[in-house]
């Protein structure tokens, strides 16, 4: 069925399966032996702290190895997909196969449109393998070693992480959120207390706060008076305001251990609020854009599969094809942090890099391809 739906574009199923088998081969092949030598590398690195955990055996190495594994794969796929390409290119024009292809009548995007398909593949299995397994890997490592990678873990109930919330001439910091069955529970509540003019009034800290019956109740209450200088302690005190726990639970989210979906609905509720999104909705629209530019690879190394490849040009060409694939993974990584930092529209930064190295792409194929014969026009008509 799959020669079916090729044989309009190819004209020999026999051709595209070859490509398409050389294509993975090379990928898997890079894949697995690159991501061993970074995990190795990368456990050698954490090894002692591993090991200085309380308990420590052999067993937590092996741990760490199935929870680190996900993320070095993840993040290399893109970059082992355009090295795959590049040599499945080079080495159809070192052995003339181009050529070959090009004098039975096929285009230069007949002949790269074999690899699409094989990148097409990578590209889905990458954005499956991100929401099934790397989120949740990345969420329990991180959890692992916030506990300096403890063996007796603490039930996960927490969002870790610094929440500061303004809610009127209050500004609220929050050390953790978590939620025990209908409570929401504020650990180590600051409130930074205003005048009308935006002076300090008073410094208040209460080690826990919890949501309960539609109200907030601040515990262990110590509140500093900036103009009378007084401190004052308050076992229990009634917090009176409007924020719901939905707020400071959207606020905890990590994009990096949220799926596509879950962190949707985190960015629904923080909309619901009125709170800014674009940070998260850079991060959720990066997940798709990420896997998509493995479909980037074929045009970007498209460069070693055409032209002659005596005297040193295959080289070049090999190099210049690298030359673009890291271009654009600095272009991607400069513009994420954009987007993160709200300097950029969540769109532009996510999907810029991949349609501008798109038309970069397409560009360097007809200066291949098409601009060395305007010159024999030229001179043919003259």
């Amino acid at each position: 069925m799959a020669m079916t739906f090729l044989r309009p574009l190819i004209p020999s199923g026999t051709l595209a399966r070859y490509m398409i088998r050389m294509h993975l081969g090379r990928f898997f092949g890079i894949l697995i032996g690159l991501c061993a030598v970074l995990q190795l590398l990368d456990l050698l690195a954490q090894s002692d702290e591993i090991m200085a955990a309380d308990g420590a055996t052999s067993a937590s190495l092996i741990t760490y190895v199935g929870l680190r594994l996900p993320q070095i794969i993840s993040q290399f796929v893109p970059f082992v997909a355009l090295l795959a390409t590049l040599l499945t290119l080079a080495t159809l024009n070192q052995h003339s196969e181009v050529i070959v292809m090009k004098a039975a009548g096929l285009s230069a995007h007949r002949i790269l449109l074999p690899v699409g398909y094989a990148s097409f593949f990578i590209a889905a299995v990458h954005f499956t393998f991100n929401e099934t397994v790397v989120v949740d890997a990345t969420d329990q490592l991180d959890y692992w070693a916030e506990h300096g990678y403890a063996i007796d873990l603490p039930p996960k109930t927490a969002n870790t992480g610094r929440v500061w919330v303004k809610e009127g001439d209050t500004i609220i910091l929050v050390e953790a959120v978590s939620q025990v069955q209908n409570r929401v529970v504020l650990d180590k509540v600051n409130l930074f207390e205003r005048d009308g003019s935006g002076r300090l009034k008073s410094i208040a800290r209460a080690d826990f706060a919890w949501h309960q019956d539609g109200k907030w109740t601040l515990h262990e209450v110590r509140r500093f008076d900036a103009g009378s200088h007084e401190l004052s302690v308050t076992p229990v005190e009634e917090w009176t305001i409007p924020t719901r726990p939905q707020r400071f639970m959207a606020l905890t989210v990590k994009p990096k251990h949220e799926s596509l979906l879950s962190l949707w609905h985190s960015i629904d509720e923080l909309r619901a609020e009125g709170l800014p999104t674009e940070r998260l909705m850079t991060s959720l629209l990066h997940k798709i854009a990420a896997p998509a530019s493995s479909l980037l690879m074929p045009l970007l190394a498209a460069v070693a599969a055409f032209g002659v490849h005596r005297a040193g040009n295959l080289f070049m060409r090999l190099v210049m094809g690298m030359a673009l694939g890291f271009s654009f993974f600095v272009a991607d990584n400069f513009m994420l942090a954009m987007g993160e930092f709200g300097v950029a529209p969540p769109l532009l930064a996510s999907f810029a890099p991949f349609l501008l190295f798109l038309v970069v792409g397409y560009a360097v194929i007809f200066h291949t391809e098409e601009g060395h014969k305007l010159p024999r026009r030229k001179e043919a008509s003259a």
